[in-house]
Parts: structure tokens; C-alpha cells; sequence
């Protein structure tokens, strides 16, 4: 258990339950960071757009950021920092947004870090795939009818630049190595470019960068172009 009075980092691995092959975050905050803060991280990490309502349960009870006509908490959200709550090597708590389609998160503390004044906080570490597209159905939907990013993904494969390559390397291993065999270099590699480029968009890969470029302009305390579809509260 951490000493509420000592600053230091958090790092939480944030999994979508319900969903295989496993989406994930990983993230750093600060034991002075609140529960908003927390929440704001949560959204930006998984790319949602804070238009539904949101709650954690931790140690029995409710927490959460309040949208107008939506739940209402006890404690300000602003107010309750992680300290406070005297979290457990491994302690797992849940985080649910958008009742309606039903994403719970599975929130597990993995470390308690020294506070290095050179990080920007809060940061995403690690995370692997998408999250599911806002409004979908849920994990049950998602599961059954699939990603439709994967089809629009597959649609748009260079597949006349798929076909080239093979028939290079054939021509190639075919030769017994013989370079002079490839033709066009520079339209091989050309073709090489634009299958790199289609796969670094392959909707199992999450662009961090953007994800902390978006995560350093909320510890700014710009949230108001973060969150434009924000419903209030």
C-alpha cells in the first residue's frame, strides 16, 4: 500500500472486458491525480468521446465525472485523488461507461513508481488494438458482428502491390539470386512503401504518440477541444 502523504506514480494496465483478442492500456498518474483525472485519461487512452455517462466502483462505492441528467456523485470528482483510496499492490476496480452498450474496464494497479519530475503526467506507456467504435451494441455485439474497420481495412489492401512483390521474389528465388531479375527497383520499392503504410494502419495498432499528444494537452488543462461532443456536467 502506498503512503498517502508521499507523491508518487501510479501504473495501471486498463483492460476492456469482454472482448478477445484483448484491448488494453497501459497508464501512468500521479497518487495526487483525482478521479477526473483518471476518467479524462481513460477516454483519451481509448480514443471514446466522454459523450456517455461513466462511473468506478472502488471499495464499494460509486465514483465518477457527472453529465447533466445523468448519475450524480456524492464526491466531487475533482477532489478525490487517488491517495486517498490506499490502493493494494495488484488491487483491481472496475470503470464502466455508456450503460447502454455496457464497456467495463478492468483497472489493475501493477506498480508504485518513484515520481520523476521529467514525466509529463498522466501517460500512456503501452496498449495494444482499437477500442470498439462508440455505439456499437457493446463487447457482445462487437464480438459477434465484428470490426468494420478490419473490412474497410481489408477493402483498401494494394493488392496490385501485394501481387508485384510476389512475383519479384519469386523471379528472384527462382533465379537462384539473380538481382538482375527484380526489373524495376524503384517501382518495387515504391510498392514496398505502400503496403507499410497500409499496414501501420491496421486497426490493431494504437498510435501512441497522438494518444500522449492528446494526454499532455489535457495536463495543460485544455480539455475544452478535447471533448467536444461532451453531453455537460
Amino acid at each position: 500500500m502506498s503512503d498517502p502523504q508521499t507523491r508518487c506514480v501510479y501504473q495501471f494496465k486498463v483492460v476492456l472486458r469482454g472482448i478477445s483478442p484483448m484491448i488494453w492500456r497501459r497508464l501512468l498518474l500521479g497518487s495526487d491525480h483525482s478521479i477526473a483525472d483518471f476518467h479524462y485519461a481513460i477516454q483519451i487512452a481509448m480514443d471514446w468521446s466522454d459523450a456517455h455517462l461513466n462511473r468506478f466502483h472502488i471499495h464499494g462505492k460509486d465514483y465518477g465525472v457527472a453529465h447533466e441528467g445523468g448519475l450524480t456523485f456524492s464526491n466531487d470528482p475533482e477532489r478525490v485523488r487517488l491517495a486517498q483510496f490506499g490502493l493494494r499492490l495488484r488491487e483491481r476496480f472496475l470503470y464502466e461507461y455508456d450503460f447502454y452498450d455496457g464497456w467495463e474496464h478492468d483497472i489493475r494497479l501493477e506498480k508504485v513508481l518513484p515520481l520523476n519530475s521529467k514525466h509529463v503526467l498522466p501517460v500512456c506507456i503501452g496498449g495494444q488494438r482499437l477500442a470498439p467504435a462508440e455505439d456499437c451494441g457493446g463487447a457482445r455485439a462487437y464480438m459477434e458482428e465484428g470490426d468494420p474497420r478490419w473490412r474497410t481495412w481489408s477493402d483498401a489492401m494494394p493488392r496490385e502491390d501485394l501481387r508485384l512483390i510476389a512475383e519479384t521474389v519469386k523471379r528472384f528465388l527462382d533465379s537462384g539470386g539473380d538481382r538482375s531479375v527484380i526489373g524495376d527497383r524503384e517501382g518495387l520499392i515504391s510498392a514496398l512503401d505502400r503496403l507499410k503504410a497500409h499496414s501501420d494502419l491496421r486497426p490493431d495498432r494504437i498510435d501512441r504518440r497522438a494518444i500522449n499528444r492528446r494526454l499532455r494537452q489535457y495536463a495543460r488543462g485544455d480539455r475544452k477541444w478535447l471533448f467536444c461532443d461532451r453531453i455537460g456536467g
